[in-house]
């Protein structure tokens, strides 16, 4: 509860401007929260032992009597354990001085926020009593000791329950006979390439499901030979060097598999070692915790820069399970899961935001929630700490739903190492597990789909590398119930995921044969970490095929096919302002500077609309634009007029690109891209600076071919606007099933001070698009 602080202080108290990279103050500008209580965060002092003091109020006096305090608090943020009452309010922080009791600087700027009714309330428990429920015996990751004999007897009864069988016979045979690992080798001439990078992540997975998936089986049927060969696997990896080749700072990827194997194998094996078998894992374990936890907290600063993807994936992933497994034998372990707990409560997610979107798109939202969604289950298993109660977790699951339908392949953006393959079948097992914690039959039906459609890939890299969906689903099955599958409904077909600037259009979803996709972005975040220079472009798909899509291949991050393709505006369908497009390099300040804002997303009576503005993101390179306007129009379901507006302080030419994923037919003022299921065509209908010249070109500029070797190789169009101090753009896109071609007519009407452009399609449908010409009245 709240303490009464009323000393006065008159101390300096440093309060820094945030940066684009930094935590944000919050909440501030008097906005309305989303759950109650709020979740309090500030830049931090320079001193790394500071403590702070919160104090909140209804009156901006903030008088003694009206005021709550929190006082003694360790970090720079802050989720209170008390719920406010719905009302305005204001809040500051100052230092903390313990000893007096009192607040040792004076006190920050006023911010303000406001508190609406009904909102989830979600406080979280302090630490002297958050634990208190918890039960400290072994094993505490997945299942307790209660937990465990049920399920034994459960298993014992019915050998498929919970898919028990299944994980037996696929999961947890193949280690009974297979060679212990050796510790991993180094790189040759310790240069890092994604073959070797890759199998080694893989190697050091395979270590994580000997030893977890033989000590499970083990204990739950009572088999001291798989429980002997788990602790063979256990000692022999604890003997590997902590500063070796699987130290986080030589692969953090290797680093973490390798902690997490020690953790599980520690907590499912602690009553069958010696003591002196316990304190040599428990010192490995301990070291390689404390490697990860130093690099999140002290170097990574993930509480003043929350934008470093593996630093925070850390914290769930390696953290949470390893502070568990050892809570009450190492004083530490205390302290990080203390603050991974309060970080996952507060300042998480920085790359999301209130509608449940993921910055870095939907492939590295899989890897994040896949985890994610462990360390919640361990913490709500072990302690009863409920993550999922939070907005973010209730809303996210329609992230994926809306911007990577079941049957893409290409139609979505971001880092992907599933490029050009299926939806990886996690994204349905993380939206399987959403559909258990919300209820909602649509995430469920996502599951089924992807079940449906990509059997036979559980072994790919993309997969077996990273998680054991046997393992998950026996997890899954005993924590939480199946949901009865239900298709979007057809009547919620428009997602605007707002504060990461995505915006998705998903018609008849649940109809293969009749979906129609598009996916568009115009993001805040820029081009920082997953995100690409991809702000003002969209892609689509129809009728079961790709058509406009993000193109090239994911074969590994700082590639040349990552870093000169896949990164770059070239590679989407987007547009180049004098061959240029928006910044998508190394420097992170450049990059989240390269931003974008979808403005609007709306359903009106006939159509969809969308607009972004990409100005920012293009100005890093062409400082000489003053306007990057993008306008995207669904018309009557079934066909798109994208309009562009570009304005420059002096004449630059166009490059108006599409992509494929293979060759299209170009006229002189039209293209057609015809592909196994669907097709559609392009049709430029109006241009104030004058028509294109199109040209078609195959392949991937500036990559290593030894790259893409025997992968298919995609086309673009290549539209050339000539130059012009201000274009205004209007293209037609017609989808249609491959059977069935379409046709919309139009004409232009510019007589006036604007161009009307008339659109018609066979139902004799009109639709009319204005765009403002540079003649005024």
């Amino acid at each position: 509860m709240p303490s009464t602080a009323t000393k006065d202080a008159t101390a300096y108290l440093d309060e820094p401007k945030a940066g684009r990279l930094n935590i944000q103050y919050a909440p501030s500008g008097g906005e309305a929260v989303v759950e109650n209580p709020p979740r309090f965060m500030w830049l931090p002092v320079v001193e790394e032992g500071a403590r702070y003091v919160l104090r909140v109020s209804q009156d901006p006096a903030f008088p003694k009597k009206a005021t709550q305090y929190f006082t003694d608090i360790p970090l720079n943020f802050l989720t209170p354990d008390v719920v406010f009452e719905p009302g305005a309010y204001h809040w500051g922080y100052a230092e903390w001085d313990a000893e007096s009791k009192a607040p040792s600087t004076v006190w920050s700027s006023t911010r303000s926020f406001v508190i609406p009714e009904g909102l989830p309330q979600v406080p979280l428990l302090k630490r002297d009593g958050r634990y208190a429920k918890a039960d400290m015996a072994h094993p505490r990751l997945w299942l307790g000791p209660k937990d465990l004999e049920e399920f034994k007897k459960a298993v014992a009864k019915d050998p498929d329950k919970c898919t028990w069988s299944t994980f037996y016979e696929k999961s947890v045979t193949p280690w009974i006979d297979r060679p212990i690992t050796e510790e991993i080798a180094p790189y040759p001439n310790n240069q890092r390439t994604p073959p070797v990078w890759r199998q080694g992540y893989i190697d050091c997975q395979e270590v994580l499901y000997a030893i977890r998936h033989l000590a499970v089986a083990g204990k739950v049927l009572d088999d001291q030979a798989l429980l002997d060969r788990a602790k063979e696997w256990l000692l022999s990896v604890a003997e590997w060097d902590p500063k070796g080749t699987t130290s986080r700072s030589y692969t953090d990827e290797w680093a973490y598999r390798i902690a997490d194997a020690l953790a599980w194998g520690y907590d499912w094996l602690h009553d069958q070692m010696t003591q002196e078998e316990r304190d040599k894992v428990r010192a490995s374990l301990l070291e390689r915790t404390r490697d990860v936890a130093e690099h999140a907290i002290k170097h990574a600063n993930i509480h003043l820069f929350p934008y470093d993807s593996h630093a925070v994936r850390s914290v769930y992933a390696v953290l949470i399970p390893c502070c568990i497994a050892m809570l009450g034998e190492e004083e530490e372990a205390r302290e990080w899961l203390d603050y991974c707990i309060e970080f996952l409560f507060t300042v998480y997610s920085p790359w999301g935001d209130t509608d449940g979107g993921w910055a870095e798109g939907p492939h590295y939202w899989m890897t994040a929630m896949a985890y994610l969604v462990d360390g919640a289950n361990y913490l709500k298993n072990f302690n009863g700490i409920d993550l999922y109660k939070r907005p973010f977790f209730q809303k996210t699951g329609d992230f994926p739903l809306y911007t990577k339908p079941p049957t893409t392949r290409r139609g979505t953006f971001g880092d992907d190492s599933t490029m050009g393959d299926l939806v990886c079948l996690k994204v349905g097992y993380n939206l399987r597990q959403y559909a258990g914690v919300t209820g909602n039959g649509a995430y469920q039906w996502y599951y089924d789909e992807l079940k449906r459609n990509d059997p036979g890939t559980e072994g790919m890299f993309y997969n077996y590398g990273w998680w054991d969906l046997n393992f998950d689903e026996m997890c899954y099955r005993h924590d939480y119930p199946i949901v009865q599958a239900e298709p979007p409904a057809d009547d919620q077909r428009l997602r605007w995921f707002k504060g990461i600037g995505w915006a998705a259009i998903q018609h008849r979803m649940g109809n293969p044969d009749e979906h129609i996709s598009f996916v568009f972005k115009s993001s805040p975040w820029g081009s920082i970490s997953h995100s690409h220079g991809d702000q003002n472009a969209f892609c689509m798909s129809a009728f079961g095929e790709d058509l406009m899509v993000n193109s090239g291949y994911y074969i590994g991050f700082n590639t040349s096919m990552h870093r000169q393709w896949r990164r770059q505006t070239k590679s989407k369908c987007a547009i180049l302002i004098n061959g240029k497009g928006q910044y998508a390099d190394r420097d992170k300040v450049l990059s989240m500077r390269a931003t974008g804002k979808v403005e609007q997303a709306e359903q009106r009576e006939d159509h969809i609309y969308i607009r972004g503005d990409a100005t920012e993101a293009y100005k890093v390179l062409s400082p000489e634009v003053t306007l990057v306007r993008r306008e995207a129009y669904f018309v009557h379901d079934s066909y798109f007029v994208i309009v562009d507006s570009i304005d420059a302080e002096e004449p630059v030419s166009i490059d108006w690109l599409a992509h494929a994923n293979g060759p299209f037919d170009v006229g002189s003022d039209s293209y057609r891209y015809t592909g196994e299921k669907a097709g559609y065509y392009g049709k430029f209908v109006f241009s104030e600076g004058g028509m294109p010249s199109i040209r078609q070109v195959e392949g991937y500029d500036d990559v290593d071919p030894a790259e893409y070797e025997g992968k298919p190789i995609g086309s673009r169009i290549v539209a050339t606007f000539p130059k012009a101090k201000r274009h205004r753009i209007a293209t037609l896109l017609v989808p249609y099933p491959k059977a069935a071609p379409r046709r919309v007519f139009n004409f232009i009407d510019d007589q006036g001070y604007d161009a009307d452009l008339y659109f018609t399609d066979a139902e004799e449908r009109s639709f009319k698009v204005v765009v403002q010409k540079l003649m005024k009245a």
